[in-house]
């Protein structure tokens, strides 16, 4: 056992009696003095008494006859212990520098894992929102294309042809109308006169064409979709003509442009920069900010609502339905079964994905049905709806009940009408700073 022990403040120890002293002398002061006061047996005639002077070492109980070879004898007991308390602390001194080491290259390898991971969610990022400088529409449509002729679903002349319609909608700016469907209110306007014996009222907004996406932009595509579904109904209604005279429902490509020249506008600097103040040539995402944002660039009144979070159970949005009924209701009241509204089509947006209300219906139970048109439905599938007896198998496909709208967050823009010049600019200064109305 080592005489004495280090303590935090470098004290000795006896480890016969427990005193601390602090320095070696005074510990080997110690050690004589007091513990060599005991009365010691001669190992030679085994008397107590015996004349010669005898000493044994407090530490080991070794007996010396010589006090300085004694003495130097407790040395080397101090020495040694002095020894392995410093080996101690060169070991120790070791294995913290170890243990320093091993955290900084986990510390650095943990850095680099999530810099990895940061990088690959920002590709991901940048593909899904178009921005990866992969092309946009032109590109897209081309390449889809000749996938179709490789694969014998496309004739090379029908590859030709298209690639044609498509140059020519582009240098004009005008869509070409082969994705449009039209008529189709005109027929659920019949459908619910004669049918639908489940439903006590409906509201159908104003006359609105369809539009699906096509190989130009097909998985992007929906919020341009969208936006020309409202526009196409605007179109067909007077009360915006001042606004929008001379306009055809533009192609995607023109549409992005349209968006690019409200931003060098001043409309949504924050928008514009968080999609590089940059829409052609690419396929970034447009949502309800975009289109706010273009419809009042060109004079047309409308609000952003933000159904930010469920306002009924698991999960649903029965606030969202409520505020559309009385978009649509709020014309007349005690009106026939079917009400044909003044009313456009309400843009609706939520993540991934963005659709285009049409009407609203009250069943007979009370519940509220909304009517949507989805840019993701063929035009195979919507012009089912015109056959002169419309299925409610056709109509089944347009209807979303409040259990069917469970997402996170829901935004709608509805238009109100048209924006004078003034009003135009001011709008213009609030987009500085973005908010949309909140409900609830």
């Amino acid at each position: 056992m080592d005489p004495c022990s280090v303590t935090c403040c470098t004290m000795l120890s006896c480890n016969i009696c427990g005193v601390t002293v602090t320095s070696e002398p005074d510990m080997k002061a110690h050690l004589l003095i007091v513990h060599m006061e005991n009365e010691v047996t001669c190992p030679f005639c085994k008397l107590s008494d015996c004349n010669q002077p005898l000493y044994d070492c407090p530490i080991c109980g070794l007996i010396c006859t010589n006090y300085h070879i004694l003495q130097e004898h407790v040395d080397l007991h101090l020495e040694e212990s002095n020894f392995g308390q410093g080996m101690d602390r060169v070991q120790c001194s070791r294995d913290l520098e170890l243990a320093q080491q091993l955290q900084q290259e986990e510390d650095r390898k943990r850095r680099s894992e999530e810099s990895r991971q940061e990088m690959e969610e920002f590709q991901k990022l940048q593909r899904q929102y178009g921005l990866n400088n992969s092309g946009g529409y032109k590109q897209q449509q081309l390449r889809n294309m000749e996938i179709e002729v490789n694969r014998g679903r496309m004739h090379p002349s029908e590859f030709h042809r298209r690639k044609a319609d498509m140059m020519e909608s582009l240098a004009i700016g005008i869509d070409d109308e082969k994705t449009k469907t039209s008529g189709i209110m005109e027929a659920l306007y019949r459908y619910y006169q004669n049918a639908a014996t489940d439903v006590r009222r409906v509201w159908l907004s104003t006359v609105v064409d369809h539009f699906h996406s096509s190989f130009g932009d097909k998985g992007w595509g929906c919020g341009y979709r969208n936006f020309q579904m409202l526009l196409s109904s605007l179109l067909q209604n007077d009360a915006y003509d001042d606004c929008l005279k001379g306009m055809s429902v533009p192609c995607i490509p023109k549409i992005q442009s349209m968006i690019e020249d409200a931003w060098k506008e001043g409309f949504d600097p924050q928008g514009a920069s968080q999609l590089n103040n940059r829409l052609q040539g690419t396929k970034a995402w447009i949502g309800a900010c975009e289109v706010y944002t273009l419809l009042t660039s060109l004079r047309i009144k409308c609000r952003i609502i933000d159904f930010h979070k469920s306002t009924g159970p698991l999960g649903t949005h029965p606030r969202l339905f409520e505020w559309i009924l009385s978009y649509y209701s709020s014309e007349r009241e005690g009106s026939p079964k079917v009400v044909c509204t003044s009313k456009p089509p309400i843009y609706l947006q939520y993540q991934g994905h963005s659709q285009t209300v049409v009407g609203i219906e009250e069943r007979k139970n009370r519940t509220l049905c909304l009517l949507v048109f989805d840019p993701g439905c063929p035009s195979r599938e919507m012009q089912k709806l015109l056959k002169q007896d419309t299925e409610a198998s056709s109509v089944k496909q347009l209807r979303k009940f409040v259990g069917n709208l469970k997402h996170k967050q829901y935004q709608i823009v509805a238009v109100e009408g048209v924006l004078s010049s003034e009003e135009k600019i001011a709008r213009r200064q609030a987009s500085q700073v973005f908010t949309a109305e909140k409900i609830p």
